[in-house]
């Protein structure tokens, strides 16, 4: 298999070259992603690498030189087909002075032996959800409905008999606004939010492609919870829920979920990623700090699935091993301490 860089033709049509990966496709490989992440200052270049669109993601570490980052890439569906498309992209990280090429394959977990077996380092997820939990959507709305848990059937109904409404609205500066402040009130203590711009942004981004939908949850004429969801293909993701502190509206989240995945069937989305869980064996763990978040999507699937998250090629050991001891704690610490966000 032999490895260039796209030309301007197919980096046009990035996202039709992602959907003919072997996983279908990823949201988070699309050319969308990239133009947002370059507002944390990496710069996409895009590969094809025999049959395959591998989306990189470079971020320059000086003096230690680049790293290349695959979001959730590249799209392979075993580890014989990830250790293919690595051997074909390494001799172009060289050449680009890359010290590491890390990949965040949707393989399942149970791949990680073999992952470490073949010289892979294991490293900290960057998207958030190495473990998450889907649904399968491709039944009737009514029939769909009737599948749910209990609980989460009885929350979307009773939403819909106190007068909850769910409306998709558009991505203006004033309900990303509203949509950021409900985020930002919903995380204090839970989890960790960009800021306002890079969220705005990402939701405009994608909504502009057709790729993206934001929608509010209204109760007595107020806004009491909001989604950002997303499709490529056969998959959906729910990116982004946040809701009022106050319960004014018991159900209101599940509605508002409900009317998401609705959303989703109508855009031939078949399998729903609830986007981030606490993993399998820890689910019903009311110590993790994510067990919240996990109990709600639970109510819509128990279907946990848990992922190998990030590895590391390593290119240049010497300058990996410097990395890992200094460089990356101290690039971190700079690019927090001079903008206020995350490095990755």
């Amino acid at each position: 298999m032999n490895a260039r860089y796209a030309t301007t033709d197919e980096i046009a049509n990035w996202d039709t070259l992602i959907l003919q990966n072997p996983d279908g496709g990823n949201i988070f490989s699309t050319y969308e992603y990239s133009e947002i992440k370059k507002l944390t200052q990496y710069m996409p270049r895009y590969i094809v690498a025999g049959s395959y669109a591998v989306t990189v993601l470079e971020k320059n570490t000086p003096p230690i030189g680049t790293l290349w980052y695959l979001p959730k890439g590249p799209g392979v569906t075993s580890t014989k087909e990830l250790s293919e498309v690595l051997k074909a992209i390494k001799p172009l990280a060289r050449k680009a002075h890359a010290f590491v090429v890390r990949i965040e394959s949707e393989l399942e977990k149970s791949s990680q032996p073999s992952l470490e077996r073949s010289g892979l380092k294991p490293a900290k997820a960057i998207i958030p959800n190495p473990s998450t939990i889907t649904l399968d959507i491709s039944a009737s709305p009514e029939e769909l409905l009737t599948s749910l848990p209990q609980k989460g059937r009885h929350a979307i109904r009773r939403a819909e008999r106190d007068g909850v409404t769910i409306k998709q609205v558009p991505t203006t500066v004033k309900n990303c606004a509203t949509m950021y402040d409900l985020l930002k009130g919903t995380a204090e203590g839970q989890f960790g939010i960009r800021n306002q711009v890079y969220y705005r942004f990402f939701w405009q981004t994608f909504s502009k492609a057709g790729l993206g939908q934001l929608f509010f949850a209204y109760y007595e004429g107020e806004v009491v919870a909001g989604a950002y969801a997303m499709t490529l293909g056969a998959k959906s993701t729910y990116k982004d829920g946040a809701s009022v502190r106050e319960r004014t509206a018991y159900g209101a989240s599940h509605l508002l979920q409900w009317e998401v995945i609705k959303w989703a069937k109508s855009k031939g989305a078949t399998l729903h990623d609830f986007c981030g869980s606490p993993p399998s064996d820890e689910i019903h763990n009311t110590d993790h700090p994510h067990y919240g978040v996990g109990r709600f999507k639970l109510s819509f699937s128990k279907n946990v699935v848990d992922y190998i998250g990030c590895y590391d090629l390593v290119v240049s050991p010497m300058r990996y091993t410097a990395w890992v001891k200094f460089g990356e704690r101290a690039h971190r610490h700079i690019y927090y301490k001079r903008t206020g966000d995350y490095y990755y």
